[in-house]
This record gives C-alpha cells, sequence and structure tokens, in this order.
C-alpha cells in the first residue's frame, strides 16, 4: 500500500522560505521558543509559545527543556504551519499560538490518507 504523503506548505509559496538548521532558542521572558527562517534570502525570527508546544506537541511544562524537545518533535508541523503563516502576512515574522494549529489550511497533513 502506498502512503499519499502532503508536500510541505511552503513548496506551495510565492515567497521563497527556507529554515535553516540553525539552533533554535528559548525565551524565558515571552515563554516561547524562538526560530530562524528565511524569506526571500532575509532572515525573520519566528517563534512558537509554550501553549501550543504543550497542545499540540506533547511538552510537559513550560520549562525550557520539556519546549525544546517538543519543538524538536514537532519541528517539521512547526515549519510547515510557520511557512503557511509567513505566506500570508508577507513574509514578517510571526509567533505560532496553540489555535493556529487548528485552523483550516494551516496544516498540509490533515485528511492525507495512509
Amino acid at each position: 500500500m502506498n502512503a499519499i504523503l502532503p508536500r510541505p506548505a511552503y513548496e506551495d509559496s510565492l515567497m521563497q522560505i527556507i529554515f535553516p538548521d540553525d539552533e533554535r532558542a528559548f525565551d524565558g521572558a515571552n515563554l516561547n521558543v524562538r526560530f530562524l527562517a528565511h524569506v526571500d534570502g532575509e532572515p525573520v525570527v519566528c517563534a512558537i509559545t509554550a501553549e501550543a508546544l504543550e497542545d499540540h506537541f506533547g511538552a510537559e511544562s513550560a520549562l525550557e527543556a520539556a519546549l525544546l524537545a517538543a519543538f524538536d518533535k514537532g519541528r517539521q508541523r512547526i515549519r510547515s504551519v510557520c511557512a503557511e503563516a509567513l505566506d500570508q502576512n508577507n513574509g514578517e515574522g510571526v509567533v505560532l499560538h496553540s489555535g493556529l494549529f487548528r485552523v483550516e489550511g494551516m496544516e498540509p497533513d490533515r485528511g492525507a490518507a495512509a
């Protein structure tokens, strides 16, 4: 049986969106994890909230180690949703909140057949 694997959302973007494998960074003051995207060659700082990492990626707490582990676990999906958000806001930095992962069209893997 062949699985239908979705393409990353950012492949459909009109902008070139690349996520380098740079380290992600814990931001304790804002309770999020920051990471970098390159949009049309320009660096753009993005972030995902602790709440989103707890709700969707299994972070057991808002402690640094738990959030970074959850980010690593969900890196592909986080990047895909981030790219959709970047595409929609013309490449401005985004903070990914929990509700964004429930928005129709923000998850390319929703409804994929296995």
